[in-house]
């Protein structure tokens, strides 16, 4: 597949890359994994006991200094066993493409994710330059975007990049959905209609051990369920964000602002939280004159709440991409969280054994992939 995609020449000379940014970008980066994965990959790096810092001197920074030259995030052909400048400055620039803090050092985790063969990450490349092919084009003007392994929120005004913004999704079991929508109101000082599911699964049992649950949670009962009264220690912070969608998902602040400083941050019901709320309203608001800073914080703080349609609606795409190249140019790769890679890989490369049964099994008609129950 990889061959193809760099060699086959298309009778109409139009290709994916120029008119889809983000595929020409993995696809520019496609021939060095495939080089490293056609010589064998890189040798597996040994387990540490514990983190390994500049200064630090063993047999194993040097295998470090030449898997790093291998991804070309250390350059030259220092193979010494001594931890350098040089190779700290390249071991940021992998966890920067990994997703992790920027600390420089060599840790048990960051080894884990040196020791994914090379040729996952062609397969990973390969997934995701599919899942670009049928991705809408992005829309001129204002745009956001959440790339849900990534935990990050992107807003563009065109090409140009405007700010990013880290964010909590959905935790396993409880997936963030990938779609695309039309921001088009802010609430401030919400209530939280709680979801059948929540009442049932949390609420109730709660209520059981506790009679004044409800009381002590700010929370009410209605005709059709039961809500959280706007105020401090609402589980939607003081503003949500909303983009009508069938998964009833949306933007929200959360009081639980500890958890931005995870590396990994799927631990929500759902919805994506923001680290920077205020920062998104005054963002969507910054043309209407009427609602100023200091009319925003107000607003986010009241026991009512205040709803506010937006003149212009803002396109939202909820992405799973994790393998992209960023603005920086750099090749990055994130953990499949919910594990929509291993089901791709599975359907891409995995050939199905001879006495498979499955009803999905592909048989093959004048060379199209047809399942049987098609």
């Amino acid at each position: 597949m990889a061959d193809s995609i760099l060699n086959k020449k298309h009778s109409d000379d139009k290709y994916y890359e120029q008119v889809n940014e983000m595929y020409a970008g993995l696809k520019n980066n496609l021939q060095l994994y495939l080089d490293i994965t056609k010589a064998g990959g890189w040798p597996t790096l040994p387990t540490l006991k514990k983190s390994l810092k500049n200064g630090d001197s063993l047999a194993v920074i040097a295998s470090v200094k030449k898997r790093l030259q291998m991804t070309k995030d250390m350059a030259g052909t220092d193979t010494s066993q001594v931890f350098t400048d040089t190779l700290e400055l390249a071991l940021k620039k992998f966890q920067r493409r990994h997703g992790y803090k920027e600390t420089g050092e060599i840790s048990s985790t960051l080894i884990k994710d040196m020791n994914v063969p090379a040729s996952k990450r062609l397969m990973e490349i390969l997934v995701n330059m599919d899942r670009m092919r049928w991705m809408p084009q992005k829309p001129t003007g204002n745009l956001i975007i959440v790339n849900l392994p990534e935990f990050m929120l992107h807003v563009y005004d065109g090409k140009e990049s405007v700010f990013d913004m880290v964010v909590v999704v959905g935790r396993v079991g409880n997936n963030t959905m990938m779609f695309n929508g039309d921001l088009n109101q802010i609430f401030f000082s919400p209530y939280w209609n709680v979801p059948q599911s929540i009442i049932k699964n949390e609420i109730m049992p709660a209520i059981a051990r506790n009679p004044n649950y409800l009381a002590n949670k700010n929370m009410e009962k209605t005709s059709w369920g039961i809500r959280q009264k706007p105020g401090p220690g609402n589980a939607l912070g003081k503003v949500k964000f909303i983009f009508p969608n069938s998964f009833n998902m949306y933007f929200h602040d959360t009081p639980s602002k500890s958890l931005f400083g995870q590396d990994k941050r799927a631990f929500s019901h759902g919805c994506i939280r923001l680290s920077e709320p205020q920062k998104m309203a005054e963002w969507l608001l910054r043309n209407d004159a009427d609602w100023t800073k200091e009319k925003i914080v107000s607003a986010m703080n009241q026991t009512t709440e205040k709803g506010v349609k937006l003149k212009e609606s803002i396109p939202v795409f909820i992405i799973y991409y994790t393998a992209w190249v960023d603005h920086e140019g750099l090749l990055n790769f994130r953990d499949d969280v919910y594990q929509h890679d291993s089901e791709l890989i599975k359907k891409m490369f995995e050939q199905p054994s001879d006495n498979s049964k499955d009803i999905t099994k592909v048989i093959r008609i004048d060379n199209v992939n047809v399942s049987k129950d098609q």
